[in-house]
């Protein structure tokens, strides 16, 4: 089902059918602020495996986590560094996922991780109202591995089909480019991915930043 998120009603019955969906461990699309994400409740192991075989990719490429609270994160990680607190009040929501040691209590796989998590809060009000609903949900680009991501829901639709249940329409992702990823496990904060938030951006908040090449 593909739902139209400009209208009210519409919008209203399709977050309660994602919620429905993410509870039965299927898969949703949902706009972003970035790209379209395919996503899936992060604590259900199955629906996480489910998640990488309609994408075609293996556990080497781990899914990041999307949050719909600053505060969830500290139920996720071991411990939430000052730096980090200061990237979250400058950046989040929005376009910058932060790479963090995991808390090892939490009974998830979410691939090839070592121990860390990629988090992110998008700035997409269809997404809050999910992830709000939800929980933390752990979100991939909507799109098969090695094609563009999806920056709407029938570019999404084109690539995964049926392996969704539930596609949110949220109209044209407004950045159209994925996040930057940010390292903090790094000794020195080190860009994954850069994307949405520029490393100068970086760097005005928190000083020295690396850059690192990494595909995918």
């Amino acid at each position: 089902m593909i739902y139209d998120c400009a209208d009210p009603v519409a919008r209203r019955d399709g977050l309660a059918a994602a919620q429905q969906a993410a509870g039965r461990g299927e898969l949703v699309v949902l706009p972003t602020d970035t790209v379209y994400g395919i996503g899936a409740n992060a604590f259900d192991p199955a629906a996480v495996q489910a998640l990488l075989a309609a994408k075609g990719r293996g556990p080497d490429m781990p899914v990041p986590v999307l949050v719909g609270s600053w505060t969830t994160i500290d139920g996720l990680v071991m411990a939430v560094p000052p730096l980090a607190r200061t990237l979250i009040e400058a950046f989040w929501p929005g376009g910058l996922s932060l790479v963090l040691e995991h808390a090892p209590s939490l009974a998830w796989d979410l691939g090839e991780t070592r121990g860390t998590v990629m988090l992110r809060m998008p700035l997409h009000p269809v997404a809050l109202d999910l992830l709000r609903a939800v929980g933390p949900m752990a979100v991939s680009s909507a799109n098969r591995s090695g094609q563009p991501p999806a920056t709407t829901a029938a570019q999404a639709y084109a690539q995964l089909g049926e392996d969704v249940s539930v596609y949110l329409d949220g109209g044209s992702a407004p950045v159209g480019v994925a996040s930057t990823v940010l390292d903090l496990t790094a000794e020195v904060p080190t860009v994954l991915r850069e994307g949405a938030v520029g490393v100068d951006q970086l760097r005005e908040v928190i000083g020295e930043v690396r850059t690192a090449d990494r595909s995918g």
